[in-house]
């Protein structure tokens, strides 16, 4: 446990540490910190933010230059030698998952723009967190054009603005902090590398320490001001530790062999590029601060590297981050520890060892002693065909289907209250326009929207062949990845035996969708319909939370129904009650060898469906079928 300033108890030392590190030296590159809801992620971010010291600024200056060194292009200057300056807290901007472009960079001040017919700047986010901490909580949903944005200005330490007529660029150095909860779907790799450190959070599960924090919330709850007065002294010395760091940050030394040691560390890890050095080096160095050395010892490389590398080692997004502990103790010399305490047995396993693996031979009965149940792991994912729904949504940018969004190709402009402004319309509405018609144009923007891909997968007797199971886990799998790499919400309905299951609610974690499918087992009849029913609940329900984001039904079987004497009838009528509701459709046909019967294609018939064959799902492969075929 640790105490943190203000009062807060939280579970892991690591968290507290690693936005210390980045407050005593801010070009680490700041921390990203995942766990569970009700972690207190945000809550310990705020508290940080308020340990801060304060930073001296130019007076009147909206882009927080030091007057010390002042930026040279800064829109409000240049600022004269000698400029009066004040001193203020550092500040946390947050940005809203949901925040506009224009509302993150700036953009042109409409008001003057159309009061006083002159072109002004305003400031955005970015320029509002220079020298300060961006904190985007739920950071994993943010949208793709935001995360743009933010890579570029971590990138440069700038921003440029080339927009309605406005060309400002401006100094954007800031500690960027996320919070985000890995069950509602992971981060782009590429936002994932920008942040310096990165940290898991969980609930503590000792008893006296989840009392503590009750006791501690319901103190504050009831006199805010008491309780941080109680802890003033406490914040004051944290506040004191991180100054003395920072000037004593120049005067650390990294040796030539630390440095060597940082580059095995680094390799040992297999991460990409060389950002992990030098992250790890300048993390090692601060912690070597921190903790008042000027020489960068074997203790503070290996809690820089605990912090610094984990996050960078994966290299599927289907991965779960591996322990680091044993590698690093092995590559810097460490003592040996003691293991880990084994696990608590299962239910059935009283010894505590682990069952055997169930493979395809071993076939279960069911209650009943009729019908096995086969496992069977997936292969490698590939890369998939592109599908995607129908005609033009509206739905929240994203990579799969065509819409009317945020980002994109500008096709026209609208009247209306939000979105982005069309400039060249609304002047020319205000310039020529009558009194009546005078309004501020919107722009009506085309690109891509992210949606729902629910797979419904036969999970029958039909499929309990090794073979055929791990051929489609692997294209279903496939297509998680897909779905992953262009933000897509994912569900997963499977049927077989008597009916079907909602193996998963539609969500953003393709990591769980994943889970569940190598967990899927194969046997009994193949009641078709019934999944086909579930699929269509599914969509409609999410659809009443979500009515824009459109959904991409995906159904997997070789659309044998074997659910009763009419099962064919009614999967066939199922399909035709959601073909006529307007959802688009995939069927992949896993019916495989040289005689089929094709019950696939005629579903996909009743469905108004796309048509592929499983082996077709691989974009690669169908290329050289194409080939083939063409020769």
């Amino acid at each position: 446990m640790h105490v943190y300033p203000f009062g807060a108890v939280v579970g892991s030392d690591d968290l507290a540490l690693a936005l210390t590190l980045c407050a005593v030296s801010p070009s680490i590159g700041g921390v990203l910190v995942r766990g569970e809801k009700g972690t207190a992620k945000s809550t310990t971010v705020r508290a940080h933010a308020a340990l801060l010291p304060q930073v001296t600024v130019v007076e009147g200056c909206r882009f927080s230059c030091d007057p010390t060194a002042p930026d040279p292009s800064c829109p409000d200057g240049p600022h004269p030698a000698g400029a009066a300056a004040h001193i203020r807290p550092v500040r946390l901007v947050e940005l809203p998952v949901g925040a506009a472009e224009d509302r993150v960079t700036g953009s042109l001040h409409l008001g003057k723009a159309l009061s006083e017919r002159r072109a002004e700047y305003e400031p955005g986010l970015l320029a509002l967190a220079n020298r300060g901490v961006l904190y985007v909580d739920e950071v994993n949903l943010l949208h793709d054009h935001l995360v743009d944005l933010l890579l570029d200005a971590a990138a440069m330490g700038r921003s440029t603005v080339e927009r309605d007529g406005v060309s400002v660029e401006h100094a954007s150095r800031f500690v960027l902090v996320g919070t985000m909860n890995p069950e509602e779907g992971e981060l782009r790799p590429q936002l994932l590398d920008r942040f310096g450190l990165a940290v898991d959070v969980a609930a503590p599960r000792d008893p006296q320490v989840r009392a503590e924090i009750v006791r501690r919330r319901m103190a504050f709850d009831a006199d805010p001001a008491g309780f941080a007065a109680r802890w003033a002294d406490r914040d004051a010395e944290w506040s004191r530790g991180i100054v003395a760091a920072r000037e004593l940050v120049p005067q650390v030394v990294l040796s030539d062999d630390a440095l060597v040691s940082i580059a095995e560390v680094c390799a040992a890890f297999d991460v990409d590029g060389m950002r992990a050095d030098l992250v790890t080096a300048r993390t090692a160095i601060a912690h070597a601060a921190w903790h008042g050395r000027t020489e960068v010892t074997r203790e503070d490389i290996a809690a820089a590297a605990r912090l610094a590398l984990p996050h960078r080692r994966r290299r599927n997004p289907f991965d779960a981050p591996t322990s680091s502990d044993d590698l690093l103790d092995e590559l810097l010399g460490g003592d040996d520890t003691d293991p880990d305490p084994d696990p608590d047995p299962g239910p059935d396993d009283p010894g505590g060892g682990s069952a055997p693996e169930e493979t395809a031979g071993d076939v279960p009965s069911d209650s009943a002693g009729r019908s096995s149940s086969t496992l069977s792991s997936a292969s490698d994912p590939y890369r998939t065909r592109v599908f995607s729904v129908d005609r033009v949504g509206r739905g929240a940018a994203g990579r799969r289907s065509r819409a009317v969004t945020t980002i994109g190709r500008t096709v026209g402009s609208r009247r209306g209250d939000s979105g982005p402004v069309h400039l060249p319309a609304t002047i020319r509405a205000t310039a020529f326009a009558g009194e009546d018609d005078r309004q501020v144009r919107r722009k009506i923007v085309e690109g891509r929207e992210a949606n729902l891909v629910l797979l419904c997968v036969d999970a029958s007797g039909s499929m309990a062949a090794r073979n055929r199971m791990v051929q489609v886990k692997t294209a279903v799998l496939s297509l998680l990845l897909d779905a992953y790499r262009r933000r897509d919400t994912v569900g997963l309905v499977t049927f077989g035996g008597t009916g079907a299951t909602v193996a998963l609610p539609p969500t953003n974690s393709v990591d769980v969708a994943a889970a569940r499918l190598q967990e899927l087992p194969a046997g009994g009849r193949t009641p078709l319909a019934e999944g086909l029913i579930a699929a269509a609940e599914t969509a409609r329900r999410r659809s009443l939370r979500d009515p824009h984001r459109r959904t991409l039904l995906v159904v997997v079987t070789d659309g044998r129904a074997t659910a009763g004497p009419d099962a064919v009838r009614r999967s066939l009528e199922a399909a035709d009650v959601i073909a006529a509701q307007g959802l688009s459709s995939v069927v992949v046909d896993s019916e495989t060898g040289r005689f089929r019967m094709g019950l696939a294609l005629r579903l996909a018939e009743h469905l108004g469906a796309e048509y592929v064959p499983v082996g077709e799902v691989d974009a690669d492969a169908l290329a050289g079928i194409v080939r083939e075929r063409a020769a």
